[in-house]
């Protein structure tokens, strides 16, 4: 499992597995994000799986699955809500962290500087670059 920190209280990751789930909780996070869909996984990753495993070492689990196609604004929102509303630092899951990684910088358009986002997402090991563009669309437009 590799942890990348976007911010205090936003982390990515790629895809978890059930005998992670201790090291997340050791670790200080108290809410899981599973971005990535079931028809991506095997059967022993499946967001079911996932979720009892979270739930049982006491941590709250959100299933948001993401692709290029569903990442639509009220997806977007509903990240940030879940980020905002958890009662400490979020770790968000996908294949390689980079939809998490979008999802999150699609969802600070109204709260940060586009350059920002993307310094912070570079920090993390994530290019979004060529994302910019819709980023500074969004921003200009008030965010999601």
């Amino acid at each position: 499992m590799e942890i990348r920190k976007i911010t205090d209280r936003y982390c990515v990751t790629p895809q978890i597995t059930a005998e992670d789930i201790a090291a997340i909780h050791a670790a200080g996070f108290d809410t899981i994000i599973c971005n990535r869909p079931d028809a991506e996984v095997p059967t022993e990753q499946s967001v079911a799986k996932m979720r009892a495993a979270a739930e049982a070492a006491g941590l709250a689990f959100h299933d948001l699955p993401l692709t290029h196609d569903s990442m639509t604004a009220e997806r977007i929102a509903r990240q940030r809500t879940i980020c905002d509303e958890a009662d400490g630092p979020v770790l968000a899951y996908c294949a390689s962290g980079t939809r998490c990684t979008v999802v999150w910088a699609l969802g600070q358009t109204a709260h940060r500087p586009v350059s920002e986002i993307v310094s912070m997402a570079q920090s993390a090991g994530y290019d979004l670059a060529p994302l910019r563009p819709r980023l500074e669309e969004m921003a200009a437009q008030g965010g999601v």
